[in-house]
């Protein structure tokens, strides 16, 4: 094609293709994608992963403690049933149960005392608010579950913790429920007890009628579970049952947040009648999980700082491997700008097809973070047992399984920042092969 002088003028497209062909040949590319595809990779999985656990413990939280608890500040309930009945009344409530918190020391056996947290609770209200019925061992999802058994009608009985009596295995990570109900159903324990205003600690002995597993950590390694007139005769002996707190569950299509106006009218009644208007703090359990989740978030976003600072390396070797390329190619540079291609087109060839880069390796990095998030349990397991690394602990946490859904808002932040990152690497040796003079390089061709 020439133009009006007579000179031959390359067509932008034709020349876009030419530039396009010399640099593709270059396989050291290939690097640069893998690169952004590793970045992109790496941050998905951690965000995807803190995320998930974040909404994990959000969640498990929720599910233990009730979607809304009323705590008297300096008080405990009596007439607690009478409270439960009006909130039941309600239509946004569907159930409600009443607890009351104690801490102590529990004798299990010769030369093992354990520091404990006591809750008092009654059933099957218990198991209507929290996941207590699908928890237990030997009654699990029974509707009839309760703390006495056939063998020890007369004597008090009680649920303890899986971790309070037992220990998961060290490598599986895993309990042995058949051995622990056997070692641990029937056998007799003693919890020393009471409060700031007892003269003298109360004991109170009773036999294990059940073990609780919640998948919870806090709850199956440090609680017990007693009836709540047990635990009151022992705590206030001269008040009759009593709670310091009720846990509340909202009716099916219900937020928590639109229950709380009703919740409080309710509790303003019942206290004006039954407690001469004692002051309660009543709250949704995500409201009572906040600030820990501020603090999850808050780690959260350090890690993927650091994280993106790390993969900022990238940065780097797009420079070195674009500068690379235009060093090794400026006669082929020279020739394009000799048929008509100017410097500003060069320039912003060569930044698009850094960002180019950029893209398919965040597109690659998309679909490899996609894979491990999904299937990180399954990578787990294989990790455990072919090097014996228990790089989980499902004991410890609220949940047994690594939470492997992928976060797709990170996703989107990730995927730009590494096309701009890429296109910044490459814009250095984009201004280096503009200023390239088509004379200079083939003077002596």
């Amino acid at each position: 094609m020439k133009n009006s002088f007579g000179q031959f003028v390359f067509p932008s497209h034709l020349t876009f293709f030419l530039c396009l062909k010399y640099l593709c040949r270059k396989k050291i590319v290939v690097l640069s994608v893998a690169a952004v595809m590793m970045s992109c990779a790496l941050l998905i999985v951690v965000a995807s992963l803190f995320t998930g656990f974040i909404h994990a413990v959000e969640n498990n939280a929720g599910e233990h403690l009730g979607d809304i608890i009323i705590s008297p500040s300096w008080d405990t309930i009596s007439n607690y049933d009478k409270l439960i009945a009006q909130l039941e009344q309600s239509e946004v409530i569907q159930a409600a149960g009443a607890v009351l918190n104690g801490h102590g020391l529990l004798f299990v056996g010769k030369g093992n005392v354990r520091a404990v947290k006591a809750l008092g609770i009654e059933l099957p209200s218990q198991a209507e608010v929290t996941p207590l019925g699908r928890a237990l061992i030997r009654q699990k999802d029974d509707p009839q579950a309760g703390f006495a058994i056939d063998d020890y009608a007369e004597t008090d009985c009680g649920f303890v913790g899986i971790g309070v009596v037992s220990s998961p295995d060290d490598v599986t990570d895993e309990y042995d429920f058949a051995k622990v109900l056997s070692e641990n159903i029937g056998k007799k324990v003693m919890l020393t007890t009471g409060t700031g205003g007892t003269k003298k600690p109360k004991a109170i002995k009773f036999r294990v009628s059940d073990i609780v597993f919640s998948g919870y950590h806090d709850a199956d390694n440090n609680f017990v579970y007693l009836p709540i007139e047990t635990l009151s005769e022992a705590l206030y002996p001269d008040t009759g049952p009593v709670a310091d707190m009720i846990q509340i569950k909202v009716a099916k299509g219900v937020e928590p947040e639109a229950a709380l106006a009703t919740v409080r009218k309710i509790w303003q009644d019942f206290s004006a009648e039954y407690l001469k208007g004692v002051y309660a703090t009543i709250v949704t359990s995500r409201e009572m999980q906040e600030p820990l989740l501020v603090e999850y978030r808050k780690q959260k976003d350090m890690l993927m700082l650091i994280f993106g600072l790390v993969s900022g390396g990238v940065v780097l070797l797009i420079f070195c491997i674009f500068y690379l390329i235009v060093m090794t190619k400026q006669k082929d540079i020279a020739i394009v700008k000799s048929c008509g291609c100017g410097s500003g087109q060069v320039t912003g060839l060569f930044v698009m097809f850094g960002s180019l880069v950029g893209a398919m390796g965040a597109a690659f990095g998309v679909g490899l973070g996609y894979l491990v998030t999904i299937n990180v349990n399954a990578i787990e397991r294989w990790i455990s047992q072919a090097f014996g690394l228990n790089l989980w602990k499902s004991s410890t946490y609220m949940f047994d399984r690594i939470p492997n859904q992928v976060d797709w808002d990170s996703v989107v932040p990730v995927v730009l920042s590494a096309v701009l990152a890429a296109g910044i690497g490459a814009l250095i040796p984009a201004v280096t092969a503009a200023r390239v003079k088509p004379v200079s390089i083939l003077r002596y061709e």
